[in-house]
């Protein structure tokens, strides 16, 4: 979550949670705040539905009051280990005991990434809409947070885009403003070389500006004019000075301006969403360092027929940590998620960890590489199909290719484009091209 724990006090706090059910065991909620650095939050359930009474002998200990931070900080501990539903019930609980500006910041929007992970997107939505109006959530939390890759494939997120910029918020593009700053880490002497190319425009004008009354006197002729030749010489190296050095600045710009383009795209395509064997949702940036995606991007049957020759060679494949994307050009159906446009389908949602029966056990946290490995397989659906098409267009005219062709594109373990063709890949050049993910050339890949 993006949402990160709230600061506790540097004293030590108890805080006792208690709530009887006649369907389920008393929960008891102990959450013991320490310093940032050494909180622990627990749960302990009682087997029964009543306490026991205190004995006589027994010290009378009263029960601290809970309170919204202890409810978020042990909520967001549910969460981590998968316990989603637990969580909500924690966040909900929060927001009762009369939580402060920043406390209910974090617990609707943490709500949100409760109700994102069930497939619930209306919920999801209404919670971030709540926590953007009132407790001033900035949008770019939204945007960057992976816990909420599959809202922002639903339709709601688009709404919810859609209201934030009409209220004047960043709606995602700030990221632009940034591409300045990696072109210029991977060129960072373009700067240099502007400077330098401005500085001789600069002379090389200043000498001409004084150049010319000269040459002039020397057309003119008579007592004291300069030479004609020495001058027109000096001139001419002047003007074809400038004309050099603008020339080379126009097209350092125009350079830049490709470079940009390209950044631009990667950006894009790290945003674009897959759906996983498990179904579930999440983006090609938290593939990275993960898979090598390959784009397969055509007709059906050109597709099809990639998808079985890639099946001969799966095995090897797979070691090199190879994931297919197939595109389909023209693919208007829409997916479950947005005809529903509340999330994922219900065989999905049974399947996830927050109302399985035996989420309880699933104690990894739900962005840990980890589990994302255990969950990544040879396929992966396309989440927004006219967004996939939409970028894989602008990187075939950026390369010369006639928008629409078929075409493979293969990423790096680092996100980037590895490389590119016109028709279908020969998988048996891929297996002889790509090491093996244990190998030191995908090590320094990534």
């Amino acid at each position: 979550m993006a949402i990160a724990t709230l600061p506790s006090s540097h004293h030590l706090h108890f805080c006792f949670f208690s709530s009887a059910s006649s369907k389920f065991s008393t929960t008891t909620q102990l959450c013991l705040n320490f310093p940032p650095k050494n909180r622990l939050s627990l749960v302990i359930c009682s087997s029964s539905t009543s306490s026991p009474p205190p004995s006589s002998s027994s010290p009378q200990v009263s029960e601290p009051t809970p309170t919204a931070e202890s409810c978020v900080n042990a909520g967001l501990d549910l969460f981590s280990k998968g316990r989603v539903k637990d969580a909500l019930v924690l966040f909900d609980t929060a927001l009762t005991l009369n939580p402060n500006p920043e406390e209910a910041q974090a617990a609707f929007y943490n709500k949100a990434c409760c109700h994102a992970y069930r497939g619930e997107g209306k919920k999801a939505a209404e919670c971030l809409r709540t926590a953007l109006k009132e407790y001033n959530l900035k949008f770019g939390t939204i945007l960057n947070d992976p816990d909420l890759a599959s809202f922002r494939a639903l339709p709601e997120f688009k709404e919810l885009q859609e209201e934030a910029r009409l209220g004047g918020e960043d709606i995602g593009y700030s990221f632009r403003r940034d591409l300045k700053l990696i072109s210029e880490v991977q060129a960072p002497f373009r700067g240099v070389r502007r400077f330098f190319y401005v500085a001789f425009i600069a002379a090389a004008g200043i000498s001409t500006f004084f150049t010319i009354p000269r040459l002039i006197r020397a057309i003119q002729g008579g007592d004291g004019a300069p030479d004609f030749g020495a001058t027109a010489g000096n001139a001419a190296i002047n003007v074809a000075g400038i004309v050099v050095f603008v020339a080379l600045l126009f097209w350092d710009n125009k350079k830049e301006e490709e470079q940009l383009a390209q950044i631009l795209r990667d950006e894009t395509l790290s945003r674009l969403p897959l759906r996983l064997s498990t179904d579930r949702i999440v983006e090609l940036v938290q593939l990275r360092d993960t898979v090598r995606p390959v784009i397969l991007a055509g007709k059906k049957e050109t597709i099809s027929l990639a998808m079985r020759n890639a099946e001969k060679f799966r095995t090897e494949l797979l070691k090199r940590g190879v994931l297919l994307v197939p595109v389909i050009w023209g693919e208007g159906r829409e997916t479950k998620i947005e005809k529903k446009g509340f999330g994922l389908s219900q065989k999905a949602v049974a399947s996830l960890p927050s109302i399985g029966e035996d989420f309880d056990q699933r104690t990894q946290s739900i962005i840990a590489k980890s589990k994302l490995k255990s969950e990544i397989r040879f396929k992966a659906e396309v989440v927004s199909p006219a967004e996939w098409e939409r970028w894989i267009r602008d990187q075939q005219k950026s390369e010369g290719v006639t928008p629409g062709e078929d075409v493979y594109i293969i990423l790096r373990l680092d996100g980037r484009v590895r490389r590119s063709g016109k028709g279908m890949p020969d998988w048996a050049q891929i297996l002889k091209e790509l090491p093996p993910m244990e190998a030191i050339l995908s090590k320094l890949e990534r």
